[in-house]
């Protein structure tokens, strides 16, 4: 059974009442792992209605698809998976309160979705020993040592953005002003001081200014002229697509001669359609995620589902498609501990995690493999270079690394 809040995608609701049971931590209320047969359940954390609800919905629908496809196909191991899905509208104290629902229903991991709250769960999930993926790709997560349960499918924002800074030092000529618009919260500075000592380390001559987007506004007119008095050519924008759409929109009207290079949350088909297609023209996009029109073999699955829903591929964006392989490769963890014949715990998962090897993804994150180990929890250190063009994400470089 899927199970969402009535702000749920009413389509996913109906198609995804299927099911999955599992064990959640040591005061989570259900026994440990449950009896062959039983489903395995799965707590989400979703922004569908918050600040960040724009790609925040359709990664949720992505992830619940993917529960869809996996029940279809008889579950994990005969098991099926019941994904318990609520909308947390990308406030931290409610997504507390989900965790601790979660794990009183005996969950056997958790998906999560912003930095901060990913950030202040660390300790509990920790503690109750739950597997925890999340949206968030801040590098503070993929160190064991600080977040034992905590596992990074992607290159985290701060490789995203070496990656940027890279692509720009070779656009520029090696001389350049870089300034950095991001989202003021922990998901929005993830990325800042890392980019700043990436520029020093690699002895690049790019200047480098942050500013925060303030949320609400019409326009970013005003920050914009900051940046033009700092003289940047380059705007890496840490933020989603809509108000990144809006930078873009406002290059425009003031004729101003700044690139964007959008990180992995805005550097997607939403901002290319927001910002209309002759805005965006030639703007550039960090993905670590391979989007639909760069023909990956692993989006193959997805459209003999959605064939099967019917549903076309070609209507599904990036962030739908992260959703599905970041659940995809937390069922595949899952898969590993059953196979072992491992109770199946926390613990069980995790350690399936870091030893299983590489979870192939079809071409379709970073180089295609995603591989975790006990030393980190940093799946993968590549992401795609992408412009946009005619509308579309065209691929510039595959697997590029810092």
């Amino acid at each position: 059974m899927i199970r969402t809040n009535r702000k749920a995608t009413v389509a996913f609701t109906a198609a995804l009442a299927l099911g999955l049971a599992a064990c959640g931590g040591d005061d989570g209320g259900g026994d440990a792992g449950g009896d062959a047969g039983e489903p395995i359940k799965i707590g989400m954390i979703a922004d569908l209605t918050g600040a960040t609800g724009d790609v925040g919905t359709p990664y949720n629908e992505g992830m619940l698809a993917y529960v869809a496809h996996v029940n279809a196909d008889g579950g994990i191991e005969g098991r099926e998976i019941e994904a318990l899905s609520n909308d947390y509208a990308y406030e931290v104290p409610q997504a507390e309160d989900l965790y601790r629902q979660y794990v009183n229903e005996g969950v056997v991991a958790i998906q999560g979705w912003g930095t901060g709250d990913t950030e202040a769960l660390r300790t509990r999930v920790a503690n109750d020993e739950l597997p925890f993926m999340s949206g968030s790709f801040a590098e503070s997560l993929t160190d064991p040592e600080e977040s034992p349960f905590n596992f990074v499918v992607a290159p985290t924002y701060s490789d995203q953005m070496r990656v940027a800074l890279n692509w720009i030092n070779e656009d520029s000529g090696g001389s350049g002003e870089v300034a950095v618009f991001h989202n003021d919260s922990p998901f929005g500075t993830a990325p800042v001081p890392d980019g700043e000592a990436w520029i020093s380390e690699q002895g690049y001559d790019l200047g480098y200014e942050a500013y925060a987007m303030p949320a609400g506004t019409p326009n970013y007119v005003g920050l914009l002229s900051q940046a033009q008095s700092q003289g940047a050519e380059y705007i890496v924008i840490q933020n989603v697509a809509s108000p990144a759409a809006q930078v873009a929109k406002d290059i425009a009207a003031q004729g101003l001669d700044m690139t964007i290079v959008c990180l992995n949350w805005c550097g997607n088909e939403l901002f290319i359609d927001t910002a209309g297609e002759d805005v965006a023209e030639g703007h550039i996009l960090i993905q670590p995620f391979a989007p639909v029109s760069a023909e990956k073999e692993g989006h193959d699955m997805i459209a003999e589902y959605l064939e099967g829903e019917g549903e076309s591929i070609e209507d599904k964006g990036t962030s739908w498609v992260q959703g599905w392989f970041v659940m995809h490769v937390m069922a595949e963890g899952i898969r590993d501990a059953l196979e072992n014949g491992d109770e199946l715990t926390g613990p069980a998962i995790r350690e399936s995690l870091e030893t299983m090897g590489g979870i192939d993804t079809g071409g379709v994150v970073g180089d295609g493999t995603v591989e975790f180990s006990a030393d980190s929890h940093r799946g993968s250190t590549s992401a795609g270079i992408y412009r946009a063009e005619g509308g579309q994400m065209v691929e510039v470089e595959a697997g590029a690394t810092p």
